[in-house]
């Protein structure tokens, strides 16, 4: 599973004027799948492999990129078991080679440029919520944790119960059946205590709840505000059936509704601030100038966008299209994704950056932003 050490080693990579080869692949571990795999890296690796002889390149890069294609042919050569996306981020001349699994497919895509291609990783790390998932009955719970579409039980919380008589039979009973509340009520608070240390402690983003469908109620009826408001959903399973598969099932949609719902939030808050003239842009020349400004406070990115651009080494000027930067007259350097650039960049300044997959008015725009302070004028000149 990716790390977020792993991610913050993968920003850094690139520099030494060695080209950085970045490799998405897809797997499908069906038997359809497992027939392509081989072929769809071999393709893959043919859209660059012309570069590591192409004579006009200097030889220590033609020397590093014919090290990458065999390192990854001989790393990648057998198709991993499960499902998801291998992501390469390799550059030999510099000794940089990383691997890493992505729980959900993405496109099929390789990018040989001065800094690793990062955006379809974040994607997928936009999604992942870090969920705790409790299972609960009146004396007993079963709490999981479900990050990147994996799952793992973390502890089981037992207290006594007492046998609640199905009908009354007299003031006995009744008092039976009221002790019997009482021990259910003691177990639901000292569960919510635990999940309150739990949510501390362990950086837990949504809560689930799941169970029989009449016990589930009356334990939500028991959370505090702020675990109220971490409540992404609940589910029916019998605790004492449940897998982690069931688990990871029952979560991943509840999770994934979560991520389209924040989606429409965010577009919706924009677009409004953009209509009330409120520290909002949208549109990619507009928000590559916010982003070479460092004025972006959350990017918003239509998940399929991709678009070559220039970039200026000196001052960090982003730009669609130019010849030299119009704030100190340097090249500009060309990139495949200018958008990589700019989300790489909203990330270095502290930014918030999220993929947007839900179809909504950003497909137009591309890109979109809630800003710091609103923009001065464009250079006039990016000649």
């Amino acid at each position: 599973m990716i790390t977020q050490e792993q991610v913050d080693r993968i920003l850094r990579l690139g520099g030494n004027r060695l080209p950085l080869v970045s490799l998405y692949l897809p797997v499908e571990p069906d038997q359809p799948g497992r027939r392509t795999y081989r072929a769809r890296l071999d393709s893959l690796l043919d859209r660059i492999r012309p570069l590591a002889d192409d004579d006009s390149l200097e030889h220590p890069v033609r020397l590093s990129l014919r090290d990458d294609l065999a390192k990854i042919e001989r790393r990648l050569g057998e198709e991993p078991r499960r499902a998801g996306t291998v992501a390469v981020f390799s550059c030999s001349g510099n000794g940089v080679y990383e691997e890493v699994w992505l729980p959900r497919g993405t496109h099929e895509r390789v990018v040989v440029d001065a800094d690793p291609y990062v955006r379809p990783m974040l994607a997928v790390l936009d999604e992942s919520y870090r969920t705790c998932a409790v299972v609960v009955d009146k004396g007993t719970a079963q709490i999981w944790e479900y990050h990147l579409d994996e799952v793992r039980e973390l502890e089981v919380v037992r207290d006594r119960v007492l046998r609640r008589p199905d009908h009354a039979a007299g003031p006995a009973e009744d008092r039976v059946r009221d002790k019997a509340d009482e021990v259910s009520k003691r177990h639901y608070r000292r569960l919510v205590g635990e999940l309150k240390r739990l949510f501390r402690e362990g950086g837990f983003d949504l809560l689930a709840i799941g169970g029989h469908p009449h016990e589930v109620p009356a334990f939500i009826d028991f959370l505090t505000r702020d675990l109220h408001d971490r409540l992404v959903g609940r589910f029916t399973v019998d605790r004492d059936t449940v897998t982690a598969t069931d688990i990871r099932d029952k979560v991943r949609g509840l999770v994934a509704d979560r991520a389209y719902q924040e989606q429409e939030r965010l577009v919706g808050e924009i677009l409004e601030a953009v209509a009330t003239k409120h520290h909002a842009t949208v549109g990619l020349d507009d928000t590559l100038w916010a982003g070479s400004l460092a004025a972006i406070r959350t990017l918003a990115v239509d998940t399929d966008a991709v678009a070559p651009g220039v970039v200026c080494d000196r001052d960090g000027l982003l730009a669609a299209a130019g010849v030299h930067c119009p704030l100190c007259s340097d090249a500009l350097r060309e990139v495949p994704d200018v958008i990589d650039e700019l989300v790489k960049t909203v990330i270095e300044d502290g930014g918030e950056v999220r993929h947007i997959e839900v179809e909504s008015d950003l497909r137009t725009h591309l890109t979109g932003a809630l800003l710091r302070f609103e923009l001065p004028p464009h250079p006039i000149d990016m000649e």
